[in-house]
């Protein structure tokens, strides 16, 4: 039997593949570690096959370590009898927890099958949204940006995890790049905001992006 790690896209209904339905509705269980993840879930398989995993909002690493081995040892003997899912939001390979989950699972329990069914990741969601075209060339990186966190040097980024806007714009504007922000794109129920205004999203909020240019010697980006 095999465990499908899946991701579920941004947080809109429709944005899920068509493989990750499918897989979502052959699972005999469906892990989930959080409400967001949970709803979009719900909407493909009935209540009765969701059960939640509790993932603590620290950065403490013993404690961290904790809850992923618990997580994968009540997974693990559910995934070597039935299919089973985990259902992330985005991509389960790009900032998630089921990247935490597979290398605990590997390492306690190595005789568990599992495969990767890709999602939409927020970073192709916010680009779309932006109209942002990366051709031939480019280059872009992906970087995290937690608690005023400004990474430089490409000419162009995306954030992820922009816990404190207004540190990171300020830093950023300085180093010479255009910001812009957004926040709980295509989450269907969720409140989206596209800004370049930092004080928009000046509160903390774990699902905020960042998309920042530097700027060419004429003043554009």
């Amino acid at each position: 039997m095999t465990l499908y790690g899946i991701g579920l896209g941004p947080g809109a209904t429709d944005l899920l593949t068509v493989r990750g339905e499918r897989r979502l509705e052959s699972a005999e269980v469906v892990y989930s570690p959080g409400r967001l993840s949970r709803r979009v879930a719900a909407e493909y398989v009935p209540e009765s096959k969701l059960s939640d995993l509790e993932f603590p909002m620290t950065t403490d690493p013993e404690e961290l370590r904790a809850a992923w081995k618990a997580a994968a040892s009540e997974v693990a003997p559910r995934a070597r009898d039935v299919d089973a899912a985990f259902v992330t939001l985005g991509d389960p390979c790009i900032y998630s927890t089921f990247g935490h989950l597979r290398r605990t699972l590997r390492d306690y329990h190595p005789d568990v099958d599992i495969e990767v069914v890709p999602g939409v990741s927020s970073v192709t969601a916010f680009a779309s949204v932006l109209g942002v075209d990366i051709d031939a060339g480019a280059e872009l990186t992906l970087r995290e940006a937690t608690d005023g966190g400004a990474p430089v040097g490409p000419d162009r980024l995306i954030l992820f995890k922009v816990t404190d806007a207004p540190t990171t714009h300020e830093r950023l504007t300085e180093a010479g790049y255009d910001v812009t922000f957004g926040r709980r794109l295509f989450m269907d129920i969720e409140e989206t905001v596209v800004t370049n205004d930092p004080d928009d999203v000046a509160d903390r909020d774990y699902y905020t992006l960042a998309y920042a240019e530097k700027r060419t010697e004429d003043g554009e980006g």
